[in-house]
């Protein structure tokens, strides 16, 4: 049996971190929820909001999966007057 195993991409080379800023205060459970949801987003790998700055939020995701501009949209689904501040 001459068969080889064809690598996956690696995710980590396509990953790219973001901050997005939103403007509505959001306490510790709607935090929670925030985070909760997005991250059953396909292509979105982590989201954290800062300990100090709880209007930014670290977003992990594939590029090769999505834009920066579909995980800013994935945030303004959940009803949240999201605006991207800039990749890390």
């Amino acid at each position: 049996m001459n068969q080889v195993a064809q690598r996956l991409p690696n995710v980590e080379k396509r990953a790219v971190e973001i901050v997005v800023y939103i403007s509505k205060y959001l306490g510790d459970e709607e935090r929670s929820v925030v985070v909760s949801a997005l991250e059953k987003t396909d292509g979105i790998l982590g989201v954290e909001f800062s300990l100090m700055r709880h209007h930014l939020v670290l977003a992990n995701y594939d590029r090769g999966m999505l834009t920066s501009q579909d995980v800013l949209k994935s945030f303004n689904s959940l009803n949240l007057d999201a605006k991207l501040v800039g990749p890390i």
